[in-house]
């Protein structure tokens, strides 16, 4: 990964004209255990606080030595506190049955403590696709409210561009590509299912990117059929709907028609007419329940034949 370059590099007058003593006293004199309740998430933060392992090791070293390294916060308007970074600290805090949060205020702006809190989570080891785009794309509004240029949002190919612009900045921050950028940001278009199943690794970066120029209700057609057909749908398939969304034909139908496609590395399944089978079975059995109802009525059939089977042998 490039090595980043920091909003927060340039030193103050106080750094120039103080000892490093001096400044660290300074520092110290901003470390406080503030209370738990008096501390809110980021707003819309991006990346998730998990309970899982790495956070039962957290909350025991916690128990034991305390929190190290003090968390970032800032003070809002109301007089409570924000949290910029050390979302995993407070969590742990909680669950260890702590009522403070070792943490250190700074006096940030709204755009500031985003673009911290983006460049302190990145350091993580692990980061799921849709934290990447919403980081991302905070990151680079918040540019554009800073008085930058932002041309993420537009294609996913990307375009030669001048110097000293904000994609090309992130891109040697953050050590990713440009068009890679742009296809980040593109998956905040997607419906939280389909953007689950690109966390999960079941659709990749290139259709999941064709997904995102779908309207709601026919990303949700898409995520209908991949319950049905139990499968996602190719690159190949997703250009293919994306055109005809553009054209102003792609129904319910047609993403029926191009999910239910066999592909050659998909595995061999059985596919049922949805229209047919649901005029075979009453009206007042649900949506949900019909695969259970076709289920036993299969078994109830398999019954019926092995005894006539057994009749016949007689």
């Amino acid at each position: 990964m490039a090595d980043r370059k920091s909003d927060f590099a340039l030193p103050t007058l106080d750094d120039l004209f103080s000892t490093q003593e001096e400044r660290d006293d300074a520092r110290l004199e901003k470390i406080r255990d503030i209370p738990l309740d008096l501390i809110d998430d980021f707003p819309d933060h991006p990346f998730h606080v998990r309970d899982d392992e790495d956070m039962v090791q957290l909350v025991e070293s916690i128990k034991t030595n305390g929190v190290l390294t003090p968390a970032v916060l800032r003070q809002k308007e109301d007089g409570r506190y924000e949290v910029v970074s050390g979302h995993r600290r407070k969590r742990a805090c909680e669950l260890a049955g702590l009522s403070t949060l070792r943490s250190e205020i700074k006096d940030l702006t709204r755009d500031e403590a985003v673009v911290y809190m983006v460049e302190s989570n990145f350091q993580r080891t692990t980061i799921l696709p849709s934290e990447k785009a919403f980081a991302y794309k905070m990151r680079l509004e918040a540019m554009k409210r800073q008085g930058k240029r932002t041309d993420l949002t537009s294609s996913p190919v990307a375009t030669k561009l001048g110097g000293g612009r904000s994609d090309v900045e992130l891109s040697e921050q953050v050590g990713e590509s440009k068009d890679q950028i742009r296809r980040y940001i593109r998956l905040t278009n997607l419906v939280p299912e389909l953007l689950e199943l690109v966390d999960e690794g079941r659709i990749k970066m290139r259709p999941a990117v064709e997904l995102s120029y779908l309207d709601e209700d026919s990303q949700r057609d898409v995520v209908e059929q991949i319950d049905i057909n139990d499968c996602t749908p190719s690159h190949d398939q997703t250009i293919r709907m994306r055109k005809m969304f553009e054209s102003g034909k792609l129904t319910a139908e047609a993403v029926e028609a191009i999910m239910s496609e066999e592909k050659p590395n998909q595995r061999e399944r059985i596919v049922l007419r949805g229209d047919r089978v649901r005029s075979l079975i009453p009206k007042n059995v649900q949506l949900k329940d019909t695969e259970d109802y076709v289920c036993k009525a299969l078994e109830h059939y398999a019954k019926y034949l092995r005894h006539r089977s057994e009749r016949d042998s007689r």
